[in-house]
C-alpha cells in the first residue's frame, strides 16, 4: 500500500523530531570544559564506585521551547529566575581580553549547567564597567539588537551589577537581565542535596535577593490609621504605614535567623565526628580545587566512593568523607570539598564556610587543578586566596595536575614550570594514582610517640591498634608476647605504657 503525501510529510516531521531530541540529550562541550568521564563506563574498572545519584540528577530534564516569556519583562515586577536561550556580556580593561575571554567561556560553562542555551557572547573593551547600564549606552543599543536577532530571552553580565544596573539595562535590551552570581546561585540551589546544603544555600540566596526586591510604591500598603482619603493621604494621617516591599524584607530577614540558626544547629554533630577522628588520631586529606577540576572523579578513583561525577559545574556540593589506607595499614580520611570559581560570591563563601572548615581543619590538602583548562595558574590562585581565607593556607599542600591524559606534552613542560613538584594524574585512565597514594603516605604526619614495647598475647587489641593507627617498625613474638617498636599517637601509648620498656 502505497504512502500518501500527508503519511510522507508525517513521517519527515516524526523523524526531524526524534533526530533533534537525540542531538539534545548528547553532552554538550562549550569552550574548555572537558568530559570527565565517558558515557559508557568502558575501562573505569571499579574506581568509581556505585554511583547510586547519577539516576536522580538525570531524572529530570528541560524540554526546549516552551517558553511562556514575555517580551517585554520590565512588565513584571516579581518573576522567577527561568534560564532558557541566553546571551553573554561582558566588560574587560585594556591588556585583560585573555582573561575576559576564559570568564566568558567559564559563564556560557555556567549557564548551560543551569539549564541555559547559549546563543552568544559578546565583549566590550573599556576602563570601567558604565555606573548606569554596565555596557556603554551604544553597547547596550546593539545588545538590544542582538537579542532581538537571536531570539534570546535572558542576558547573562559576566559580573555582579546593581540592582540600577540590572534594571537599566532590562529597559534597554527589553528581557530579562541576571548576573554571574545569579547563575551560581541558581545552580548550587538545583545541585544541594543535603539540609546542611539547602539551608546553606537559601541563606545565601536571601542575602543577594534582600537589597535586589522592587516593590509598588504605597498601593499594597497596609494603611497607618487616621482620616485617609482613597489615596491614602488624607488629612490626620499618619502615613502610609508598612509598604508591602518592608514586609517582604521583614520575611526575608526574619528567614535568614532562622537559616543561620538552623546551620549553627548542624555544626555540633560535624565537629563531634571531627573530634572522634582527632581522638583516634586518624589523619585527614581534604581535596580542594576548581570546580569541574575533577575532585570527585579523584575520590573514586583513590577510594571507589562512587560519589556523583558529573562534566558540569558544582555537581558536588556536599562535603562527603571516605576512609583509605596507606600501604603500611595507617587509615587516614579523605574529604571532597565543594569547588570553587573566580569571583565566587562571598554569600556563598559566608554560607558554606562550616563546610569550607573541613579544609582548615585537614591535616594535607590535595590540591586539583584541571591541567588541561586554558589558564592553570588562575584556578591555582582562585583556590588559594579562599583557602586564605578559610584559615588554610598554611597547610601542608600538594597539588595535582587531572585529566593527564587530556594535556600535550608542551603542556605538561609548562604546568612542570608552574608547580614542580605536582603530580600528574588521570582519573579516567588511572595514570599516576599509585603515585600520588605513595605522595600522599609520605606526607600524613609521623605518629608524636615512639615506643617499645612487650605486649601480651591477651592484649592483640593494642597490636590491632598499632596497625591501624601507628607506624609499626618491627615486632618479634616471644614467649611472654610481642616485642614491638613502632610510633604512635599520645593516647595510644598511654595505653601501651604498662608494657613499656
Amino acid at each position: 500500500m502505497t504512502k500518501t503525501t500527508e503519511d510522507t510529510q508525517s513521517d519527515e516531521t516524526l523523524d526531524r523530531v526524534l533526530a533533534s531530541a537525540e542531538k539534545r540529550t548528547e553532552a554538550r562541550v562549550f569552550g574548555a570544559a572537558q568530559a570527565l568521564q565517558p558515557t559508557d563506563s568502558a575501562g573505569f574498572g571499579d574506581r568509581d564506585g556505585d554511583q547510586w545519584d547519577r539516576e536522580d540528577r538525570h531524572a529530570l530534564r528541560r524540554v526546549a521551547g516552551l517558553s511562556t516569556e514575555l517580551e517585554d519583562v520590565t512588565e513584571v515586577e516579581y518573576r522567577q529566575l527561568r534560564l532558557e536561550n541566553v546571551v553573554l556580556v561582558g566588560v574587560y580593561p585594556q591588556g585583560a581580553q585573555t582573561d575576559a575571554e576564559n570568564s566568558l567561556r567559564e559563564l556560557a560553562a555556567l549557564a548551560e549547567t543551569a539549564g541555559a542555551v547559549v546563543l552568544d557572547g559578546v565583549l566590550q573593551r573599556r576602563p570601567h564597567p558604565d555606573p548606569a547600564t554596565y555596557l556603554g549606552r551604544g553597547k547596550a543599543q546593539e545588545l538590544k539588537d542582538l537579542v532581538a536577532a537571536t531570539g534570546a530571552d535572558t542576558v547573562i553580565a559576566d559580573a555582579e551589577l546593581a540592582p540600577s544596573q540590572r534594571r537599566a539595562l532590562e529597559d534597554v535590551v527589553k528581557v530579562k537581565v541576571i548576573d554571574r552570581t545569579t547563575v551560581i546561585l541558581d545552580i548550587f540551589s538545583q545541585h544541594a542535596k543535603s539540609r546542611e546544603g539547602k539551608a546553606q544555600v537559601e541563606l545565601a540566596q536571601l542575602e543577594y535577593l534582600l537589597p535586589r526586591l522592587r516593590g509598588w510604591g504605597d498601593s499594597m500598603s497596609r494603611q497607618a490609621g487616621g482620616q485617609v482619603g482613597a489615596g491614602g493621604a488624607g488629612m490626620g494621617s499618619r502615613g502610609p504605614g508598612e509598604t508591602k516591599i518592608e514586609l517582604d524584607r521583614r520575611r526575608i530577614r526574619t528567614r535568614m535567623a532562622l537559616l543561620r540558626r538552623q546551620i549553627r544547629d548542624f555544626a555540633p554533630a560535624r565537629d563531634a565526628k571531627r573530634a572522634e577522628r582527632k581522638r583516634n588520631t586518624i589523619p585527614s586529606v581534604a581535596i580542594a580545587g576548581y570546580t569541574n577540576a575533577g575532585k570527585s572523579s579523584l575520590l573514586n578513583a583513590l577510594t571507589s566512593a562512587g560519589v556523583l561525577v558529573e562534566n558540569a559545574l558544582f555537581a558536588t556540593l556536599d562535603a562527603t568523607v571516605r576512609r583509605s589506607a596507606t600501604d603500611d595499614g595507617r587509615v587516614y580520611t579523605l574529604t571532597d570539598t565543594v569547588g570553587f570559581v573566580r569571583d565566587l560570591p562571598h554569600q556563598l563563601v559566608e554560607a558554606f564556610r562550616s563546610t569550607l572548615e573541613e579544609v582548615a581543619d585537614a591535616d594535607i590538602v590535595l590540591h586539583v587543578v584541571d591541567g588541561s583548562h586554558p589558564d592553570p595558574a588562575g584556578q591555582l590562585q582562585t583556590v588559594r586566596d579562599v583557602m586564605g581565607d578559610v584559615g588554610a593556607r598554611d597547610l601542608p599542600e600538594i597539588v595535582v595536575f587531572n585529566k593527564a591524559d587530556l594535556i600535550a606534552d608542551d603542556d605538561r613542560l609548562v604546568l612542570q614550570g608552574l608547580e614542580p613538584k605536582a603530580h600528574f594524574v588521570s582519573s579516567r585512565s588511572g595514570e599516576g594514582i599509585d603515585g600520588l597514594r605513595a605522595a600522599i603516605d609520605v606526607a600524613l604526619p609521623m605518629p608524636a610517640v615512639e615506643v617499645h614495647a612487650l605486649v601480651p598475647y591477651d592484649r592483640g587489641d593494642l597490636i590491632a591498634a598499632v596497625h591501624e593507627t601507628g607506624i609499626l617498625k618491627s615486632a618479634e613474638h616471644g614467649e611472654q608476647g610481642t616485642e614491638i617498636h613502632a610510633h604512635v599517637s599520645e593516647r595510644l601509648a598511654a595505653d601501651l605504657a604498662p608494657f613499656a620498656h
